[in-house]
This record gives structure tokens, sequence and C-alpha cells, in this order.
């Protein structure tokens, strides 16, 4: 099969990618690795669309995605994909944790974003279950959250209704040139398929991927873990995180509460799909009770680990690449894609359709590590 756009990746940045070309009339074909949509970290986040604490760089199309298409997204894909725009407060109860919160606050700052320190006691205003160990947050009345599985879904069933087509279980194994541009897609299967243009936005694996063509995007898998509770009644809606970066998480339109946090643990696990760990589930534990102690009873019913493209410089490359005319590469995502994977695949869309892109693209550039 052949179509005008490939896209290897079947996550939500893929998806993404594959509505928007496909309401601009553009045939695609999407390759997805695994016998599932969405198996790599688009099932597996905390589902934050936070603009603060984020890298500059990464900052504009957090607050393009947030201010065009977020609280747009469950019309536009006929699937509503529980976005809740409450705020985001990032918690301290030190000086040091004072500190990198400011700095954080900071940077926003500079760049437009409303976002300020507050005390221990507006935090509580805002969230009346915090306990009193908190001294300082950052609060972003325009953060949020989402439901990851949900806006994957929608993404690509929108997609498939306006004409992409998808196959899962085609595991890519090479990409081919032809008269120096990237043409053709090789899979473990042994089919080949040709595009005018292929995006890469298969998370760890496009490095592999990539790396047929001699491209190398310098990144390393980094395990994430996410705890799951029992539904509870309503409490707060606001996203939540930690200056020390313990945990993160918020509850879900159920009422169950999701909770993720980075164990450390990437030397130890098992190759391919990784596993959650009971000692990284205790140490998160610790860390909520200490700022939420009226969860302490509310009891975990299921955990899950998966695997983040982590790049070096940790935002990710969004980027045409010079020595291979017709490759797009969306990888190095650095475990912050979810929340601005709308833009990102509106911007993918238009470098591929060679349009004059929304935003600014430079600072993604492939080339910036040579």
């Amino acid at each position: 099969m052949n179509a005008e756009v490939i896209i290897v990746g079947g996550g939500i940045i893929g998806c993404a990618a594959a509505y928007n070309l496909a309401k601009n009339g553009t045939s695609v074909l999407v390759l997805e690795g695994s016998e599932n949509i969405g198996n790599g970290g688009s099932s597996r986040n905390g589902g934050g669309v936070r603009q603060s604490g984020r890298d500059p760089r990464e900052l504009p199309l957090a607050m393009y995605a947030i201010k065009h298409i977020w609280k747009e997204l469950s019309d536009m894909l006929d699937t509503d994909v529980e976005y809740y725009q409450h705020g985001n407060l990032r918690l301290g109860s030190t000086q040091k944790h004072r500190q990198i919160l400011e700095g954080l606050t900071k940077r926003g700052a500079e760049y437009g974003l409303d976002v300020r320190m507050i005390d221990g006691y507006e935090a509580r205003q805002i969230n009346p279950y915090l306990s009193e160990e908190v001294t300082c947050a950052s609060w972003c009345p325009t953060d949020g959250h989402a439901n990851p599985l949900m806006a994957t879904m929608g993404y690509y069933k929108m997609a498939r209704r306006l004409g992409a087509h998808f196959i899962s279980g085609e595991k890519v194994k090479e990409l081919r040139k032809i008269k120096g541009a990237a043409r053709q897609v090789v899979t473990e299967s042994g089919n080949v398929y040709e595009g005018d243009k292929i995006i890469v936005a298969a998370g760890y694996d496009s490095r592999f991927i990539a790396s047929t063509v001699g491209i190398d995007i310098p990144m390393q898998p980094v395990l994430l873990e996410t705890l799951v509770t029992e539904a509870a009644a309503p409490m707060f809606w606001q996203m939540l995180g930690t200056a020390d970066a313990d945990f993160y998480g918020h509850q879900t339109t159920h009422g169950s509460f999701v909770f993720g946090l980075n164990s450390g643990y990437e030397p130890y696990a098992k190759p391919g799909k990784p596993f959650s760990s009971s000692i990284a589930a205790s140490a998160a534990c610790r860390g909520i009770m200490h700022y939420f102690p009226s969860l302490a009873d509310i009891k975990i019913v299921r955990s899950w680990a998966g695997w983040m493209d982590s790049c070096a410089d940790h935002v990710p490359v969004i980027s045409t690449v010079e020595e291979v005319p017709g490759l797009i590469l969306a990888c190095g995502f650095s475990g912050h894609g979810f929340g601005i994977s709308p833009a990102v695949g509106l911007l993918l869309s238009q470098l591929a359709l060679e349009q004059e892109t929304v935003l600014d693209l430079s600072a993604f550039r492939y080339n910036r590590f040579s």
C-alpha cells in the first residue's frame, strides 16, 4: 500500500498527525508495531495538560495547544477526552523546594504564562485537602489534565473516519532512500510501503528506525510508573505535582486517582514491556500521604509502567532532516508529549504538506545536536 504520507507510530502524536493530514484530504498510512494503538507512552502517562514547569522552548507549543485546541478537542474528535482546566499546583515544603519553584515560576512568567508563587495558606484555599506540610506552591490556573486513553482513541477514530489507514502489528525494520530521499518503509513481515513523506513518531524506537538511514537522535529510555486508586467521591480537579517531582497526578472523571513517578529502575527493568515495582509504589505513597493525609486509606487497585523517550536536552525533536529529504522526526518528548500532542499533530501535518507552520520549530530541529 502506498500513501502520500506514511506515519511510523500509532501513539497520540502519530494519530494526531494522521487526523490533521486526513482532514486536509491527504492520503495517510499509519504503521504501529504493537497490536494495539497507543500502546506506548500515549496510554502510560499521567494525563497532564500543563504549561508550568516546562522548558521555555516547549512553552509556546503548550500554550498554543491549551489556547486553541484542548477546549474544543472533545467536539473535534466526537469523543469525551475528559479535559479539565482547573489549574496546576506544584507543591513544596522546604526552602530548597521554594527555590526550585521560584525558578520555574520566574521562567514561565518571563514568557507570558499566568503562573505565580503562593504560600501554604493560599494553596489550601485552592485545595483544602492539602496538609500543613505544604508551605509554598506554584499556581498556574490555565493548566489541567485529560484522559490519555480517550484522547488517543479520539484521534485514532476520527482519523479513520476521515480516511486514514492504520495497520497494527506491523513493526518497522528499516527505512529506505530512493535517489537520496526517504521513500520506503520496510516491516518485519516483509511488506514495503512507499510514500512521499515519512513521519517517524515511534517513541524510543524512533532512534533505531532513523538510524537505518544514517540519522541518530540522542535519547535514552526512562521508566515511568503509575498508580491507580479505587474510585472516591469528587475531591479536587487540579493537576498536582511537587518541587522534587516525586509524584504527580489528579483525580479522574471516574473518581479514581492517577499518580505517576519516575522510579529510576531503568537498569533493572525487563526488556520489552516494563512492569511496575512494589518498591516504587510504596515510595510514591509515602510522598502522596505527606501532602494528602486524607488519601491514606484509599486502596490502590492497579499500577502500570512505561518507557519514555528522554532526549539529551529534554525537549523533543520535531523536524525535517536536511540529509534525508522526505523524512520528518517527532520523538524525544521526554515525558512531556501528551499535553502538547494536539499542537504537534498540527505542526507535523504542516511540515509534511510543506506549509508554513503556525509556530517556530527552530528550537526542535534535528541538527541542533550537530
